[in-house]
């Protein structure tokens, strides 16, 4: 069982309560059902992604609240606000990233691995 969780997970975020506090409850749930599950072979992981270029981080709302000194930020704008939250100074990671780290913990390469909080994030969880 893979299941998507986000910086948020690991963190407590500004302006954005609910969403953390639900992906951290994700945590909770991924480690009680790891617990549960594993004497059937079962392995439960959470993956915790940042800023993925999707609508969902890249919008209007969002930007504003990287640059609230603009009227209408745009991407652009907010770009080097993002890319400072994290070592690898890349704003936004690709869908892609997340895809292939779900893709290994569901592959046998990943057979042992179960409980854990698999940070994809450039660094941005310990930064």
């Amino acid at each position: 069982m893979i299941i998507i969780s986000s910086l948020a997970g690991f963190k407590g975020l500004a302006n954005v309560a609910a969403y953390a506090s639900a992906k951290h409850g994700i945590v909770g749930l991924m480690k009680v059902l790891a617990n549960e599950l594993g004497p059937h072979g079962i392995r439960v992981n959470t993956i915790h992604p940042n800023s993925i270029d999707t609508p969902m981080v890249k919008n209007a709302k969002t930007y504003g609240l990287f640059r609230p000194d603009l009227d209408d930020p745009q991407a652009e704008d907010a770009e080097p606000a993002f890319a400072s939250l994290n070592p690898f100074g890349k704003a936004w990671i690709e869908p892609e990233h997340v895809s292939n780290s779900v893709a290994w913990l569901a592959s046998d390469e990943s057979y042992y691995v179960s409980g854990g909080e698999i940070p994809v994030d450039g660094a941005a969880s310990v930064h």
